[in-house]
């Protein structure tokens, strides 16, 4: 853990902030989540994570997805679509609020304790050490992203919506999925919310996926965290530092 520590601090100081910078600036560390952090996707674990905790029965309906995947695949279907369907298979129409926050907060500890790469863990810290604020953006839901970022002492989220109704977790969104150009703009928001200009703020962006590109173009220094092959090969066009965690 040490030697991850050490890692972590390299790389933070690898990507210290140029003298030209002033101190007004709000410093940001925005990360993705999935496979940036995260050893492998999220959504789709959780849901088998909440099927076989509060009603392993659900497993059996899961070939009703088959339609909706192949529709999907073809682009008929879209992204939001697809995930509101797993969610309505694996956990149902609703679920009470209460029994949704113990399955997230229980979700993020699965996660923290053998879901989580140790280097990114310690990078976040060393973020904050810095001094600088530090965002989780994603497309995972916000209802166990929040838990997760509670856990790692993270107040920021920018994450797809999640919707309530009287009182109990549903299956659609709130938002539009946080993925892409969307990410993006809901970044956007997110600094407007908080009443931090564009031009008054320093962003540094980690992510695994050239779908993230308008994030990393936003960004004032573009980290790739275990590319993908399409991500490696801009990083390398683009000159961006690549950090490569996996076993």
């Amino acid at each position: 853990m040490a030697q991850v520590q050490r890692q972590a601090n390299d790389a933070a100081r690898a990507f210290a902030q140029p003298p030209s910078l002033t101190p007004q600036r709000t410093m940001l560390s925005v990360f993705d989540l999935d496979r940036t952090l995260t050893i492998l996707p999220t959504y789709t674990p959780f849901l088998f994570f909440a099927a076989r905790s509060r009603a392993p029965w659900r497993l059996l309906l899961l070939p009703f997805l088959l339609p909706v995947a192949i529709l999907y695949a073809l682009k008929l279907v879209s992204r939001r679509r697809m995930k509101q369907a797993m969610h309505r298979v694996a956990i149902g129409g609703a679920l009470p609020e209460r029994e949704a926050a113990r399955l997230a907060d229980r979700f993020a500890r699965r996660l923290i304790a053998r879901g989580l790469y140790a280097e990114g863990i310690a990078l976040i810290e060393a973020e904050r050490q810095q001094g600088r604020r530090v965002v989780l953006a994603t497309a995972a839901p916000h209802f166990y992203t929040a838990a997760l970022a509670r856990r790692l002492g993270i107040a920021d989220v920018v994450a797809t919506a999640s919707s309530w109704r009287d009182g109990h977790l549903i299956p659609t969104s709130a938002s539009t999925n946080c993925y892409g150009a969307d990410k993006r703009r809901m970044v956007e928001a997110f600094l407007q919310r908080a009443g931090i200009a564009r031009d008054a703020a320093h962003i540094r962006f980690y992510s695994d996926h050239a779908s993230d590109l308008p994030m990393f173009e936003l960004a004032d220094e573009a980290v790739a965290v275990n590319p993908s092959a399409r991500l490696r090969a801009i990083a390398g066009v683009r000159g961006w530092p690549v950090l490569d965690w996996r076993r």
